[in-house]
């Protein structure tokens, strides 16, 4: 499946709109990784912990969209927004959401 953030797809035209889909997840942070990444914010450098749960968690959520946009008939994803979030206590948690609008192209 053809996932872009752009309106449309060069060359393909869209035959059908099959709606918004949506992928979430919410993941944890661990005390040792933020522990770690404290030290990296005094010590400078990249914090390899974080990226990854950053990462993970776009992959989750454009996952679970993808199949949501399959269980409609839709063969692509156009308009693609990813949004990040911190919640809980001490922000603990990272929400990552993925929209965009399912659609068949020809």
């Amino acid at each position: 499946m053809l996932i872009t953030t752009t309106d449309g797809v060069e060359g393909r035209r869209i035959i059908a709109y099959k709606g918004i889909v949506s992928g979430e997840t919410i993941l944890g942070a661990n005390i040792f990784r933020d522990f770690f990444a404290g030290i990296r914010d005094i010590v400078g450098g990249r914090s390899g912990g974080y990226e990854k749960v950053l990462a993970d968690g776009k992959e989750m959520a454009l996952e679970t969209m993808r199949e949501k946009a399959e269980a409609l008939g839709a063969n692509a994803i156009v308009a693609v927004d990813l949004d990040y979030e911190v919640l809980g206590e001490k922000n603990a948690m990272l929400m990552v959401v993925a929209n965009g609008t399912a659609v068949v192209l020809e």
